[in-house]
């Protein structure tokens, strides 16, 4: 067996890949709860009682205080774009928190038998998950 070790030069060329493919999944990430949280807002309450089953079982405020914490953990993701010595550590509570979400309305979904909503939240777990593991190894 031979060991294979990376050359400097190696080595930065994949960190620049990582780093472009975590971007790239933020910038997803963002777009998709920023609008997913904007419907949340606008929405009358019977189409999103229509569009999906669970605001049925909760109180509107809490579906309109989920949009608004789905808006900001969203713009957090973006937070290094402003400050990177101060946003990196508010991308990592932004993606811990996203990720809990996540995790959270998969169990919804389940439970509810909503098999494109389910499916969906772990495509969404499984771009959070990488993000949130890679970026949380930069702030140390």
């Amino acid at each position: 067996m031979a060991s294979h070790t990376l050359t400097p030069a190696r080595s930065r060329l994949n960190a620049s890949y990582r780093n472009l493919t975590l971007w790239t999944m933020q910038g997803w990430l963002t777009m998709f709860f920023v609008a997913a949280g904007y419907a949340k807002l606008t929405e009358p309450f019977a189409n999103l009682v229509d569009l999906m089953r669970w605001p049925a079982l909760v109180a509107e405020n809490f579906v309109r205080g989920l949009g608004v914490a789905e808006i900001v953990l969203a713009v957090l993701l973006l937070a290094p774009l402003a400050s990177w010595k101060h946003g990196r550590p508010l991308l990592v509570m932004a993606a811990s928190g996203l990720l809990a979400l996540e995790c959270v309305m998969l169990l919804v979904h389940l439970t509810g038998m909503d098999v494109g909503p389910a499916i969906t939240n772990a495509i969404l777990i499984a771009m959070t998950a990488p993000v949130l593991w890679f970026r949380a190894r930069e702030v140390r």
